[in-house]
Parts: structure tokens; C-alpha cells; sequence
């Protein structure tokens, strides 16, 4: 199966649902997710960056 990159990226950008088990596609729709909670105030991730001792 081909996936047509372009299409993909425009159906995520315009929120629409993409069915897909690439993992790829799958980070991008949880970015997607949590970038749009930042406006409820609810981040579904974090990254903590600590230094090495």
C-alpha cells in the first residue's frame, strides 16, 4: 500500500480523520492531538530535559 504523503499531511492539517497503522502518521496525529489541548490547558505530553552528572 502507497501512501500519498501530500494527501495525508493536508487531511491532518485540516483535522480530518486519516485511518492509518503507520507509526509515522501515528506520532503525527498525537502532536496534532496535543497541540490542540495546549487551548484547553491540558498537554498530553511533556519533555523534561535534566543534565548529566
Amino acid at each position: 500500500m502507497t501512501i500519498d504523503v501530500d494527501a495525508v499531511l493536508d487531511a491532518l492539517a485540516r483535522r480530518e480523520a486519516v485511518r492509518s497503522a503507520d507509526p509515522a502518521i501515528l506520532v503525527l496525529k498525537a502532536l496534532i492531538a496535543d497541540v490542540d489541548s495546549i487551548q484547553e490547558a491540558q498537554r498530553l505530553s511533556s519533555v523534561s530535559m535534566t543534565p548529566s552528572t
